[in-house]
């Protein structure tokens, strides 16, 4: 079996991400949990490294805000923000196989060769949630946005609320909640409310929230996690969870971490001119 890596958010730091795939075993498979693009300098030169892995099965990459948000953009239904840098994918020759091939992507993933046992996220689960669950609601959003009108279910899966999971919830609420959970989640409750403007690390939550790896007896507590969104923590090491966005578009790090009973973290430096400096 080949040697499985997973890595935190590229972000389109292209040269940072191939230069780290150069210091991993050779024919090594790489999972990169999520924002493959945006605010780094190089988005499209990141998407096709990773399509051209994915295409000879030594990569997968899960869904992030910030590809979503490039889907949302190529369909014409949100506008640029001050520091994106997805020009470059909108006006490339191969935009629409690089759209079309980014639409297809798992908002989640689940691994248990050799007893890996490892659940993939880009940014959090609801307590609620086992991983039998996630992956059920994971492969539902799948379903929409690999959907030829996939546009339209875009523009309804913006907004904060609802901001808990029911599971009476339908339509495009039913899709927010999910979308919400998967590409946006740091902090939430006890029972699952979410929030959305705190971009702090994990010791200062907003009053009666806390990091949602941190709620107690949610179902995924005996599953290892690997996630990103979060560079505000740092590379977080804990039981069963790990974080792997590390900033490397803010000058922190990228970090690759192999999967397996002892884990090895290889980091490469990040932009040496920080994001919107």
């Amino acid at each position: 079996m080949n040697d499985i890596f997973a890595i935190g958010d590229v972000q389109g730091c292209n040269q940072q991400l191939k230069q780290l795939i150069k210091k991993l075993p050779k024919d090594s498979k790489i999972i990169c949990v999520g924002d493959l693009v945006n605010r780094g300098p190089d988005s499209l030169g990141a998407l096709r490294t990773l399509k051209a892995l994915q295409e000879v099965g030594q990569a997968e990459c899960i869904l992030g805000n910030h590809d979503l948000h490039l889907l949302a953009r190529d369909a014409g239904i949100r506008g640029p923000k001050s520091l994106d840098t997805l020009d470059d994918i909108l006006k490339a020759p191969d935009r629409k196989e690089l759209i079309d091939w980014l639409r297809h992507r798992p908002m989640a993933l689940y691994s248990g060769k050799e007893n890996l046992n490892t659940l993939f996220v880009h940014a959090g689960i609801l307590p609620q949630w086992s991983v039998t669950k996630t992956l059920e609601l994971a492969h539902e959003l799948e379903k929409v946005l690999r959907h030829k009108n996939y546009a339209k279910s875009l523009i309804e899966m913006y907004g904060n609320t609802p901001n808990q999971w029911n599971d009476k919830l339908k339509g495009a609420e039913r899709l927010r909640v999910i979308i919400n959970s998967f590409t946006r989640l740091r902090f939430c409750t006890a029972r699952g409310v979410m929030e959305f403007e705190s971009k702090e690390g994990a010791g200062d939550a907003p009053k009666g929230y806390m990091p949602w790896f941190e709620v107690p007896n949610r179902k995924t507590q005996d599953a290892k996690i690997v996630f990103g969104h979060w560079s505000t923590l740092g590379l977080l090491k804990k039981k069963n969870v790990v974080g792997l966005d590390t900033g490397c578009v803010w000058g922190g790090q990228l970090t690759a971490m192999s999967l397996g009973k002892r884990p090895q973290f290889i980091q490469l430096p990040g932009l040496k001119r920080p994001v919107g400096l």
